[in-house]
């Protein structure tokens, strides 16, 4: 049973592994959006700031 840790309320019902994530991450879509950015490779891939230059990810 997935629920909110600061409120207690339940949110939904998911599997053990997808119950686990959220936790993992304290509960912060930042984070979990960070996470699929990250296995979606689109953090390694370079901006383009102006025609010629890209910025690499830090």
């Amino acid at each position: 049973m997935d629920h909110d840790h600061e409120t207690g309320r339940v949110r939904g019902i998911l599997c053990f592994a997808c119950n686990a994530a959220p936790g993992q991450m304290r509960d912060r879509p930042d984070a979990l959006r960070r996470a699929a950015d990250y296995l979606e490779g689109i953090v390694w891939k370079p901006t383009l700031v102006a025609p010629g230059v890209y910025r690499l990810p830090s």
